[in-house]
């Protein structure tokens, strides 16, 4: 029987054996021993590997044939020794040379080996080849490098970050440029200043964090604080930072100065809102113009019956006061009327030279009467005040409506002033008009005035502060139809609780010479002598034709009715030559001037008085035409029966009194 013999080698002899064995096979690590003079005394098959060097090519090699040839120059092989022996250990990444004449990005340990006298036996060294890994973290050096350069470089957008608590963690030159502040000062503050103290009241920048880290983002405009104090509109987004973990460690921030295209923005919506303010002030000057042109047919045939019926009623005073009551509630239908077609601006005007000083003066007691004890009227015109072109009348009830506005404004009494000025007016001014000289007509009063939305609104149509059944909301709006069709305009400025002026902005007229507006007598008896004539009337509108032959053969002349334009030409081909032709203006089929052009053709010279309501008309009439305003009374229509006979075509207008 065999008996197992002991192995009889020492224990401690063993232990090295095996240490040295698990040193040999090691392969990722480069595990050698050098002498006290750095030369190799062992080599592992890790630094075969990563050197290149066999064991018996490397064995009683100095280390340093391992270092670049500027490591040797610094003398960096020595100064590794030199520092593992006097502290212990030394420890470096560098460049290592193979070989080959390669090199590798290496991790080096050198420690220092003694006995237990302390005596050094030499140094033990562990190589790691790490380029690969100095590869990746090169890259991500030089990307981070790249997107520094490229935030830093960024001038249009303010982009730097804030920690989990709001504060600034670094500044590019956009947010430099925006905010005003240097890197150094703004580092390590608060973002919260860069916002307006409304927002800050209202922890506007905390909930804006708050909803950052919450959902991710956050994203706003609104007002922000340079550092100078002044303000930009800004359009911000906040974005949630967080570690592989989900861990919040702070906010990207992005904001753009977008002033500019805030304001182009505005501009534009102010631009369409007043492009859609005139389509409906275009669509309610339509609807204004076909309800007072109809009106204005009605009242014709009331107020003309109601004239015949004066004249031919028996003198009963009680009789005649109702006749006169019904005329007067008409003329104030007339008068309506009379506004809405000038916010339509087709009411019919008689421009002439006016001295602006003179008319308000004439107007000084109504004026006075008409706003009562409690508020003055201070009127301030220069010495000399070029004429203003413009319908006198129209003019006085534009500035009696802004006078009895102005009373409105002050219910507890103040002051009103009235004054006049010339002025050359240059492209763009605040009236809107063409360049040229104006007369200015200013009504200012010391009243509650009006904030920026009643501003806007006061020239539309039925828009009225007074309360239900203290106003018609027309008056302005027939200020401005007027001034514009006068050629000029109207300008509103008010500030609430300082008060308001209205400025009628008139052309200066050419020819400053006054004219004869006085009315003629009432009825038939302003033509006494007049002839008889054979007159044709065209009317689509039966009571207004009815009404006007009334009034013609009141008057003595013998008149044909027509319907329509083509029933009166079928009359003038079938009767002899006509004396004159009265014809309304709008009517189905053809209108009052394409009448007046078919007369011409077979009854050249036949004079003609065109009856309408409105002033604007297509076309400018291409033969003498008289003008006759709706609705008309028989001395109106006597009138224009005159002139257009007498050769002298003219603008008659009704009710021209003062």
């Amino acid at each position: 029987m065999n008996q197992q013999v002991p192995d009889s080698r020492d224990p401690s002899l063993l232990s090295e054996e095996r240490y040295r064995l698990l040193v040999e096979a090691v392969t990722d690590y480069a595990i050698y021993m050098l002498d006290p003079n750095g030369f190799v005394s062992s080599w592992n098959r890790g630094a075969q590997r990563y050197k290149g060097y066999t064991r018996q090519e490397i064995l009683g090699q100095h280390f340093s044939r391992f270092y670049t040839e500027q490591d040797k120059a610094t003398g960096l092989p020595a100064r590794a020794l030199r520092t593992a022996r006097e502290e212990g250990r030394f420890e470096q990444e560098g460049w290592r040379v193979r070989k080959d004449g390669t090199l590798m990005w290496a991790h080096v340990v050198i420690d220092p080996i003694r006995n237990e006298d302390g005596v050094l036996l030499g140094y033990a060294k562990i190589t790691r080849d790490i380029t690969e890994r100095k590869a990746t973290e090169d890259a991500l050096r030089q990307s981070e490098e790249r997107f520094r350069l490229l935030v830093q470089g960024v001038h249009d957008y303010a982009i730097y970050m804030l920690d989990p608590e709001g504060r600034v963690a670094n500044w590019n030159t956009g947010a430099q440029r925006f905010k005003g502040y240097e890197e150094e000062e703004i580092v390590g503050q608060h973002f919260s200043r860069f916002y307006t103290e409304e927002d800050r009241l209202s922890r506007l920048p905390w909930r804006a964090l708050e909803t950052a880290a919450r959902e991710g983002r956050f994203e706003q405009e609104g007002w922000r604080i340079r550092k100078d104090g002044t303000r930009f509109w800004a359009h911000v987004i906040i974005d949630a930072i967080r570690d592989k973990d989900g861990k919040l460690i702070g906010f990207g921030k992005v904001t753009r100065d977008v002033t500019e295209r805030r304001a182009a923005q505005e501009a534009l919506e102010e631009a369409r809102a007043r492009f859609v303010q005139a389509q409906k002030m275009e669509a309610i000057g339509q609807l204004t113009g076909g309800v007072a042109h109809d009106f204005n047919n009605l009242l014709a045939v009331v107020l003309g019956n109601l004239d015949l019926a004066r004249k031919k009623l028996p003198p009963d005073p009680k009789l005649q006061q109702l006749i006169e009551n019904s005329i007067q509630a008409a003329e104030r239908g007339a008068t309506l009327t009379r506004r809405m077609l000038a916010f339509a601006r087709r009411q019919d005007l008689e421009a002439a030279p006016v001295d602006v000083p003179t008319l308000v003066r004439d107007m000084a007691d109504l004026l006075q009467r008409s706003i009562g004890p409690s508020i003055t009227i201070d009127t301030q015109f220069p010495l000399r005040l070029a004429p203003a072109l413009a319908d006198a009348n129209q003019l006085e009830l534009a500035l009696l409506n802004l006078t009895v506005n102005a009373r409105d404004a002050m219910p507890e009494g103040g002051a009103i002033i009235i004054s006049g000025r010339e002025a050359e007016l240059a492209l763009g001014n605040k009236a809107g008009l063409r360049p040229g000289r104006y007369v200015c007509l200013s009504v200012k009063d010391s009243g509650e005035g009006m904030d920026e939305q009643t501003l806007a609104r006061s020239i539309e149509p039925f828009f009225t502060t007074k309360g239900v059944g203290k106003g018609t909301g027309l008056g302005l709006s027939m200020i401005h139809g007027f001034a514009d069709q006068s050629g000029g305009g109207l300008v509103l400025e008010s500030t609430k609780g300082k008060g308001t002026t209205a400025e009628i902005w008139l052309p200066i007229a050419q020819v400053a010479k006054p004219e004869d507006t006085e009315d003629e007598p009432a009825g038939p008896a302003a033509s006494p002598n007049q002839k008889k004539l054979t007159i044709l009337v065209v009317d689509d509108d039966s009571l207004v034709l009815m009404n006007t032959t009334a009034m013609l053969e009141d008057l003595g002349h013998e008149v044909f009715e027509a319907n329509s334009g083509e029933q009166a030409l079928r009359i003038l081909r079938r009767q002899h030559r006509v004396d004159l032709v009265i014809t309304d203006q709008l009517m189905p089929g053809m209108t009052g001037l394409q009448l007046a052009e078919e007369v011409q053709r077979i009854s050249a010279g036949v004079p003609i008085i065109l009856a309408t309501g409105y002033a604007d008309l297509q076309n400018e009439p291409s033969m003498p035409v008289t003008r006759l305003s709706k609705p008309f009374l028989q001395r109106d229509l006597a009138r224009a029966v005159a002139a257009s006979v007498a050769g002298e075509p003219a603008q008659v207008l009704a009710f021209r009194t003062k």
